[in-house]
Protein backbone atom coordinates (compact mmCIF):
# COMPACT_ATOMS: atom_id res chain seq x y z
CA UNK A 1 0.00 0.00 0.00
CA UNK A 2 1.34 3.25 -1.04
CA UNK A 3 1.15 6.15 1.10
CA UNK A 4 -0.32 10.19 0.09
CA UNK A 5 3.39 11.64 0.41
CA UNK A 6 4.65 8.43 -1.75
CA UNK A 7 2.56 9.43 -4.62
CA UNK A 8 3.24 13.29 -4.15
CA UNK A 9 6.73 12.17 -4.40
CA UNK A 10 6.32 10.55 -7.64
CA UNK A 11 4.04 12.81 -9.36
CA UNK A 12 7.08 15.38 -8.34
CA UNK A 13 9.85 13.32 -9.56
CA UNK A 14 7.41 13.24 -13.50
CA UNK A 15 6.44 16.62 -13.26
CA UNK A 16 8.83 18.51 -11.19
CA UNK A 17 7.39 21.45 -9.17
CA UNK A 18 10.22 24.02 -9.95
CA UNK A 19 9.56 23.97 -13.77
CA UNK A 20 5.78 25.18 -12.86
CA UNK A 21 5.30 29.03 -13.62
CA UNK A 22 6.09 31.45 -10.96
CA UNK A 23 2.06 32.30 -10.71
CA UNK A 24 0.91 28.73 -10.00
CA UNK A 25 -0.13 26.48 -7.48
CA UNK A 26 0.79 23.00 -7.66
CA UNK A 27 1.17 20.04 -5.70
CA UNK A 28 -0.83 18.56 -2.41
CA UNK A 29 -3.71 20.69 -1.11
CA UNK A 30 -5.85 18.21 0.79
CA UNK A 31 -4.76 14.90 2.45
CA UNK A 32 -2.85 13.68 4.79
CA UNK A 33 0.58 12.64 3.66
CA UNK A 34 0.74 9.61 6.15
CA UNK A 35 -2.82 7.86 5.21
CA UNK A 36 -2.75 5.03 2.26
CA UNK A 37 -3.26 5.06 -1.50
CA UNK A 38 -4.63 1.92 -3.28
CA UNK A 39 -6.82 4.34 -5.86
CA UNK A 40 -6.31 7.19 -7.75
CA UNK A 41 -8.77 9.15 -9.97
CA UNK A 42 -7.73 11.87 -12.31
CA UNK A 43 -9.37 14.52 -14.02
CA UNK A 44 -8.94 17.90 -15.24
CA UNK A 45 -10.79 20.13 -12.98
CA UNK A 46 -11.43 19.41 -8.98
CA UNK A 47 -15.21 20.75 -8.66
CA UNK A 48 -18.14 19.17 -7.03
CA UNK A 49 -18.56 16.28 -10.03
CA UNK A 50 -14.87 14.74 -9.49
CA UNK A 51 -15.02 15.16 -6.09
CA UNK A 52 -18.02 13.34 -6.08
CA UNK A 53 -16.80 10.69 -8.74
CA UNK A 54 -13.88 10.00 -6.52
CA UNK A 55 -15.41 9.58 -3.56
CA UNK A 56 -18.36 6.85 -5.31
CA UNK A 57 -15.58 4.77 -6.99
CA UNK A 58 -13.78 4.33 -4.39
CA UNK A 59 -10.41 6.85 -5.00
CA UNK A 60 -8.27 7.69 -2.06
CA UNK A 61 -6.57 10.57 -4.18
CA UNK A 62 -7.80 12.87 -7.00
CA UNK A 63 -4.86 13.99 -8.93
CA UNK A 64 -6.07 16.74 -11.51
CA UNK A 65 -4.58 19.33 -13.93
CA UNK A 66 -5.84 22.37 -12.87
CA UNK A 67 -5.16 23.78 -9.19
CA UNK A 68 -7.88 23.23 -6.43
CA UNK A 69 -6.50 26.79 -5.05
CA UNK A 70 -4.89 28.61 -7.75
CA UNK A 71 -5.97 32.09 -6.19
CA UNK A 72 -5.85 33.52 -2.36
CA UNK A 73 -8.09 32.20 0.04
CA UNK A 74 -9.33 33.57 3.23
CA UNK A 75 -11.96 30.74 4.47
CA UNK A 76 -12.05 27.02 3.13
CA UNK A 77 -15.93 27.23 5.07
CA UNK A 78 -18.75 25.49 3.05
CA UNK A 79 -20.45 28.44 2.28
CA UNK A 80 -19.29 28.41 -1.32
CA UNK A 81 -19.12 25.66 -3.82
CA UNK A 82 -14.77 25.30 -3.31
CA UNK A 83 -15.68 24.98 0.36
CA UNK A 84 -18.26 22.30 -0.05
CA UNK A 85 -16.15 20.29 -2.13
CA UNK A 86 -13.07 20.37 -0.32
CA UNK A 87 -15.27 19.67 3.31
CA UNK A 88 -16.21 16.21 1.32
CA UNK A 89 -13.07 15.38 0.04
CA UNK A 90 -11.53 16.04 3.64
CA UNK A 91 -14.47 14.23 5.53
CA UNK A 92 -13.66 11.10 2.93
CA UNK A 93 -9.96 11.42 3.28
CA UNK A 94 -9.69 11.95 -0.11
CA UNK A 95 -6.19 13.83 -0.92
CA UNK A 96 -6.01 15.90 -4.04
CA UNK A 97 -2.81 17.19 -6.46
CA UNK A 98 -2.35 19.02 -8.88
CA UNK A 99 0.26 19.22 -11.89
CA UNK A 100 -0.05 22.21 -13.96
CA UNK A 101 2.28 24.06 -15.90
CA UNK A 102 4.64 21.43 -14.56
CA UNK A 103 2.50 19.01 -16.47
CA UNK A 104 1.96 21.17 -19.82
CA UNK A 105 6.00 21.58 -20.02
CA UNK A 106 6.54 17.56 -19.82
CA UNK A 107 3.20 16.30 -21.10
CA UNK A 108 0.59 18.65 -22.58
CA UNK A 109 1.31 19.53 -25.74
CA UNK A 110 2.57 15.84 -26.21
CA UNK A 111 -0.49 14.76 -25.43
CA UNK A 112 -2.35 16.62 -28.53
CA UNK A 113 0.77 15.88 -31.10
CA UNK A 114 1.06 12.54 -30.99
CA UNK A 115 -2.39 11.28 -31.70
CA UNK A 116 -2.26 14.10 -34.30
CA UNK A 117 0.95 12.56 -36.30
CA UNK A 118 2.94 16.05 -35.24
CA UNK A 119 6.37 15.44 -34.90
CA UNK A 120 7.53 17.99 -32.24
CA UNK A 121 10.55 20.02 -32.73
CA UNK A 122 10.74 22.28 -30.09
CA UNK A 123 8.19 24.64 -27.21
CA UNK A 124 6.20 27.54 -28.80
CA UNK A 125 7.32 29.63 -25.82
CA UNK A 126 11.36 28.65 -25.36
CA UNK A 127 11.49 30.65 -21.80
CA UNK A 128 8.69 28.77 -20.16
CA UNK A 129 8.98 25.53 -22.13
CA UNK A 130 5.32 25.84 -22.78
CA UNK A 131 3.38 24.56 -25.87
CA UNK A 132 5.11 23.47 -29.19
CA UNK A 133 5.97 23.28 -32.62
CA UNK A 134 6.61 20.48 -35.50
CA UNK A 135 5.62 19.43 -38.68
CA UNK A 136 2.57 16.70 -39.59
CA UNK A 137 3.90 13.05 -40.82
CA UNK A 138 1.15 13.62 -43.44
CA UNK A 139 0.22 16.93 -44.40
CA UNK A 140 -3.48 17.70 -44.89
CA UNK A 141 -6.32 20.14 -45.43
CA UNK A 142 -7.42 22.29 -42.66
CA UNK A 143 -10.76 20.79 -42.97
CA UNK A 144 -9.36 17.04 -42.31
CA UNK A 145 -7.03 18.95 -39.62
CA UNK A 146 -9.81 19.56 -37.81
CA UNK A 147 -11.84 16.56 -38.00
CA UNK A 148 -8.69 15.01 -36.85
CA UNK A 149 -8.26 17.15 -33.96
CA UNK A 150 -11.89 16.38 -33.19
CA UNK A 151 -11.03 12.54 -32.78
CA UNK A 152 -8.44 13.30 -30.28
CA UNK A 153 -10.13 15.08 -27.90
CA UNK A 154 -13.85 14.89 -26.06
CA UNK A 155 -16.42 15.60 -27.44
CA UNK A 156 -18.04 18.65 -25.98
CA UNK A 157 -21.34 20.86 -26.80
CA UNK A 158 -18.83 23.89 -27.16
CA UNK A 159 -17.32 21.73 -30.55
CA UNK A 160 -14.47 23.39 -32.27
CA UNK A 161 -14.18 26.69 -34.38
CA UNK A 162 -12.14 26.84 -37.44
CA UNK A 163 -10.38 29.64 -38.86
CA UNK A 164 -8.81 29.77 -42.41
CA UNK A 165 -9.15 28.13 -45.66
CA UNK A 166 -10.67 24.90 -45.32
CA UNK A 167 -8.74 23.54 -48.23
CA UNK A 168 -5.28 24.80 -47.21
CA UNK A 169 -2.85 22.28 -47.10
CA UNK A 170 -1.24 22.04 -43.15
CA UNK A 171 2.00 20.61 -42.46
CA UNK A 172 3.53 22.93 -40.01
CA UNK A 173 1.75 22.65 -36.82
CA UNK A 174 1.86 25.10 -33.44
CA UNK A 175 0.08 23.61 -30.26
CA UNK A 176 -0.85 25.39 -26.86
CA UNK A 177 -3.19 23.33 -24.63
CA UNK A 178 -5.53 25.40 -22.69
CA UNK A 179 -5.51 29.06 -22.86
CA UNK A 180 -2.76 29.77 -26.09
CA UNK A 181 -4.08 33.59 -26.69
CA UNK A 182 -1.23 35.43 -25.58
CA UNK A 183 1.48 33.10 -28.09
CA UNK A 184 -0.78 34.09 -31.67
CA UNK A 185 2.81 36.07 -33.04
CA UNK A 186 5.01 32.95 -31.84
CA UNK A 187 2.95 30.84 -33.42
CA UNK A 188 3.03 32.79 -36.86
CA UNK A 189 6.68 33.38 -35.55
CA UNK A 190 7.62 29.55 -36.27
CA UNK A 191 6.17 29.62 -39.85
CA UNK A 192 3.05 27.46 -38.42
CA UNK A 193 0.30 26.46 -41.24
CA UNK A 194 -2.38 26.60 -38.10
CA UNK A 195 -2.44 27.33 -34.50
CA UNK A 196 -4.33 24.86 -32.15
CA UNK A 197 -5.28 26.16 -28.71
CA UNK A 198 -8.29 27.42 -27.10
CA UNK A 199 -9.94 30.30 -25.02
CA UNK A 200 -9.23 32.28 -28.28
CA UNK A 201 -11.13 35.88 -27.85
CA UNK A 202 -12.48 37.78 -30.96
CA UNK A 203 -10.16 40.71 -31.25
CA UNK A 204 -7.07 39.09 -30.74
CA UNK A 205 -8.02 36.37 -33.34
CA UNK A 206 -9.57 38.51 -36.00
CA UNK A 207 -6.37 41.00 -35.73
CA UNK A 208 -4.13 37.94 -36.12
CA UNK A 209 -6.07 36.95 -39.36
CA UNK A 210 -6.36 40.40 -40.79
CA UNK A 211 -2.87 40.87 -40.64
CA UNK A 212 -2.25 37.32 -42.39
CA UNK A 213 -1.68 34.96 -39.65
CA UNK A 214 -1.78 31.15 -39.68
CA UNK A 215 -5.21 29.26 -39.96
CA UNK A 216 -6.52 28.87 -36.32
CA UNK A 217 -8.19 25.26 -34.70
CA UNK A 218 -9.98 26.83 -31.27
CA UNK A 219 -11.07 24.24 -28.78
CA UNK A 220 -12.25 24.35 -25.32
CA UNK A 221 -10.32 24.65 -22.01
CA UNK A 222 -11.18 21.47 -20.72
CA UNK A 223 -10.54 19.34 -24.44
CA UNK A 224 -7.82 20.57 -25.10
CA UNK A 225 -6.58 19.81 -21.66
CA UNK A 226 -8.08 16.23 -21.01
CA UNK A 227 -5.34 13.65 -22.83
CA UNK A 228 -2.90 14.70 -21.06
CA UNK A 229 -4.71 12.90 -18.16
CA UNK A 230 -3.92 9.35 -19.58
CA UNK A 231 -0.12 10.65 -20.16
CA UNK A 232 0.04 11.31 -16.49
CA UNK A 233 -2.02 8.11 -15.80
CA UNK A 234 0.35 5.75 -17.40
CA UNK A 235 3.84 7.78 -16.00
CA UNK A 236 2.42 7.26 -12.48
CA UNK A 237 1.76 3.56 -13.18
CA UNK A 238 5.33 3.05 -14.09
CA UNK A 239 6.43 4.85 -10.87
CA UNK A 240 4.21 2.75 -9.08
CA UNK A 241 2.88 -0.37 -10.36
CA UNK A 242 0.48 -1.56 -7.50
CA UNK A 243 -1.34 1.38 -7.75
CA UNK A 244 -5.05 1.49 -9.02
CA UNK A 245 -5.78 4.52 -11.43
CA UNK A 246 -8.51 5.50 -13.66
CA UNK A 247 -8.58 8.58 -16.13
CA UNK A 248 -12.59 10.53 -14.95
CA UNK A 249 -14.51 11.17 -18.31
CA UNK A 250 -17.22 13.79 -16.89
CA UNK A 251 -17.17 16.68 -19.12
CA UNK A 252 -16.25 20.08 -16.52
CA UNK A 253 -16.83 22.53 -19.54
CA UNK A 254 -18.82 25.38 -18.38
CA UNK A 255 -20.69 25.38 -21.36
CA UNK A 256 -23.43 22.33 -21.54
CA UNK A 257 -25.15 23.60 -24.90
CA UNK A 258 -24.25 25.05 -27.93
CA UNK A 259 -27.07 26.51 -30.22
CA UNK A 260 -25.73 26.47 -33.84
CA UNK A 261 -27.31 25.85 -37.85
CA UNK A 262 -25.21 23.23 -38.49
CA UNK A 263 -22.00 22.65 -40.40
CA UNK A 264 -22.63 25.03 -43.41
CA UNK A 265 -20.63 27.81 -44.68
CA UNK A 266 -22.41 30.81 -42.53
CA UNK A 267 -23.92 33.53 -44.40
CA UNK A 268 -22.12 36.81 -44.25
CA UNK A 269 -24.80 38.66 -43.73
CA UNK A 270 -27.59 38.88 -41.48
CA UNK A 271 -31.10 40.16 -41.50
CA UNK A 272 -32.72 41.52 -38.68
CA UNK A 273 -36.13 40.17 -37.85
CA UNK A 274 -38.98 43.36 -38.52
CA UNK A 275 -39.99 44.80 -35.49
CA UNK A 276 -43.61 44.00 -34.41
CA UNK A 277 -46.13 45.86 -34.96
CA UNK A 278 -47.75 47.64 -32.52
CA UNK A 279 -51.27 46.41 -33.52
CA UNK A 280 -50.30 42.51 -33.87
CA UNK A 281 -51.71 40.79 -31.27
CA UNK A 282 -54.21 43.68 -30.35
CA UNK A 283 -57.23 42.09 -28.40
CA UNK A 284 -60.30 42.60 -29.84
Amino acid sequence: MYTVQRVVDAMNVIYPPESAEAWDRVGLSVGVPTESVRRVLFAVDPCAATVQEAITTGADMLITHHPLLLRGTSSVAATTGKGCWMTEAIRHHLAIFSAHTNADVAASTRALAEPLGVNLERPLEAETGIGGVGTLVEPMSLRNFAHAVERVIPRVPAGILVAGDPDARIERVAICSGAGQSLLDAANAAGADVYLTADLRHHPATDHLWNGGCALVCATHFATEWPLLGYMQAALAEKLPELETEVSTIVTDAWGLALRGGDVEPERTWRAPAPASNTEHRPD
